[in-house]
């Protein structure tokens, strides 16, 4: 008889324990994610404005989630300011031979804050710069299979030196990771 209490007790108390754990490392987790004041002292600063005026090229690729990779690409970039505004042109030519097209129009809201608009980008894409770094968020329209899918972007890039930056932004959908999109960005 005072066996089958303790066995029910046991039992509670390692759901509750189960359930401390999960919240723990749930919240340790979000307390971990990078923001770009973390990057503040990093240098050489990234100047986005600076950096995104003129020629750009860039090399890349697409991995699922399970690393492989699924698509190569080069980007041939152009932008140009005027005031808090700008615009920035990219020309994709993928390792099958597509092409695609994507221009931003972009705004400088200060204190190292941003907005970007294109075609393809659902609402407004928010960046934020800080030290070497600056983190886009956003909703992208990407055809699959001939129809348009909605995914998330979390981007980030970095300055590396006064002509590379480089680029990974994590997509994804429902909060799943589906995979990266790895960028190698040079200016002449």
């Amino acid at each position: 008889m005072t066996h089958a209490m303790p066995a029910q007790h046991r039992r509670a108390r390692f759901g509750a324990l189960a359930l401390s754990l999960a919240l723990t490392l749930g919240l340790s987790a979000c307390g971990s994610t990078p923001q770009p004041a973390d990057y503040r002292a990093e240098q050489p600063a990234m100047d986005f404005r600076a950096y995104f005026s003129g020629p750009v090229r860039a090399h890349g690729m697409f991995t699922d989630r399970s690393g492989r990779v699924v698509k190569r690409f080069t980007v041939a970039m152009q932008g140009r300011w005027s005031g808090d505004t700008g615009v920035l042109e990219e020309d994709f030519t993928y390792s099958d031979g597509t092409q695609e097209r994507r221009v931003w129009q972009l705004k400088d809201l200060g204190g190292g804050r941003f907005e970007g608009r294109a075609a393809d980008i659902v609402g407004v894409a928010e960046g934020e710069q800080a030290g070497n770094a600056i983190r886009f968020r956003y909703t992208m329209r990407v055809p699959v299979d001939g129809k348009p899918i909605e995914f998330q972007f979390d981007d980030w890039m970095y300055r590396i030196d006064h002509q590379v930056v480089l680029n990974r932004a994590a997509m994804s959908k429902f909060g799943i990771h589906l995979g990266d999109v790895t960028l190698s960005f040079s200016k002449p």
